[in-house]
């Protein structure tokens, strides 16, 4: 494909694109708001009764306007212990979303999500590493430098091989995510004892039941930070649905975009690994099925994926806390439950048609 127009006059068509989309403004509005009432609704939702009005006032009075104080318990459980929770499920839901949608752009690749470079099986192997050991303070920090260590080594491998081409980087990515998984296991097998099985399984499984409120401010400053750079290159990645020659006729320089890019997804989803763990189908569903709404074009996918993420993860987290109740499911459980057969449908709505 030859084109001569210019980058900023970049359009995408194809048969997934809707006929008549519904405006940008609006459809982030309504995001925003059902994510607020989400958030709101979420954090009543458990042992102790808790009402809107309740948890809304507390927020209000830690944020200094002049409200009726609630009670000193009910405000320890929302701002201590819901809050920050169901906050850092919609930072890493967001986060997972938006880095599917890049990862699946940048590589043309339609199964493609945030952990196809390695990044969640090294986050594990440095957050057992830490664990196992009961240094347990440590674990965001080790798990965020296992997600780097594991995309160094890719690109390394990549490179080793020749030219660094997405489908070598993606292989690359695969040997060492069997790798550090291999390490893991043997980490596991042979110092974890007792209770810390438990607590490892979880963390494996993904878990946001430690989530504190630094646990909102690393993943919440990663998705914003991240995710503006990553919105204000919507039109590159546009340009790369046609082919590496298309984009680079539109005077992109092809090469430079995708590493930036990818290097910047994979600090976003170590960021996200770090405070919950491996969380599946997230980056993978959520993207596809928002792209039925607002078509392939990243400058409209990108922010309404991310609030679709924050949404679903938010309701997912609350599932996997409350039905069990007093257990807890890994909401890594939850999301596969209800990933796989999203997923199913949306093949078969695609069948016969190009993936976005």
């Amino acid at each position: 494909m030859t084109s001569t127009a210019p980058a900023g006059s970049l359009r995408l068509a194809g048969p997934s694109a809707p006929r008549r989309r519904v405006p940008l403004a609006p459809l982030v509005v309504a995001g925003v708001a059902v994510l607020v009432a989400t958030v709101l609704v979420a954090v009543t939702i458990g042992p102790a009764g808790l009402g809107v009005q309740e948890v809304a006032r507390s927020i209000a009075g830690h944020l200094g306007l002049d409200v009726t104080p609630v009670p000193r318990l009910h405000d320890a459980i929302v701002w201590d212990l819901r809050l920050p929770r169901v906050l850092t499920a919609a930072a890493v839901g967001a986060g997972l979303a938006l880095s599917g949608a890049v990862m699946q752009s940048l590589t043309r690749n339609p199964l493609a999500d945030p952990y196809l470079l390695g990044l969640s099986s090294g986050a594990s192997l440095g957050a057992v590493a830490v664990l196992v050991v009961g240094v347990s303070l440590l674990l965001p920090v080790a798990a965020f430098a296992g997600a780097l260590l594991a995309l160094v080594a890719t690109f390394s491998l990549a490179r080793a091989g020749g030219t660094l081409t997405p489908s070598r980087t993606v292989l690359a990515g695969l040997a060492v995510s069997q790798l550090c998984a291999a390490g893991t296991s043997l980490v596991i097998f042979w110092t974890a004892t007792g209770d810390s099985y438990r607590e490892i399984l979880s963390w494996l499984l993904g878990s946001l039941a430690g989530a504190t409120w630094q646990s909102v401010a690393i993943a919440g400053v990663a998705v914003v930070v991240v995710g503006a750079v990553v919105l204000a290159q919507a039109v590159r990645l546009d340009a790369f649905a046609f082919g590496d020659t298309a984009a680079a006729a539109l005077g992109i320089d092809v090469n430079r975009t995708r590493w930036s890019l990818m290097t910047l997804v994979a600090v976003l989803t170590g960021a996200m690994v770090a405070v919950s763990g491996a969380i599946g189908f997230v980056g993978l569903v959520l993207p596809h099925a928002v792209a039925s709404l607002t078509g392939p074009g990243h400058r409209r996918l990108l922010p309404v994926a991310a609030l679709a993420g924050a949404v679903f993860l938010v309701w997912a987290d609350t599932v996997a806390r409350t039905v069990f109740d007093p257990r807890e499911l890994p909401v890594g459980i939850v999301t596969a439950l209800v990933g796989v057969p999203v997923f199913a449908v949306l093949l078969r709505r695609r069948e016969g048609a190009a993936w976005t």
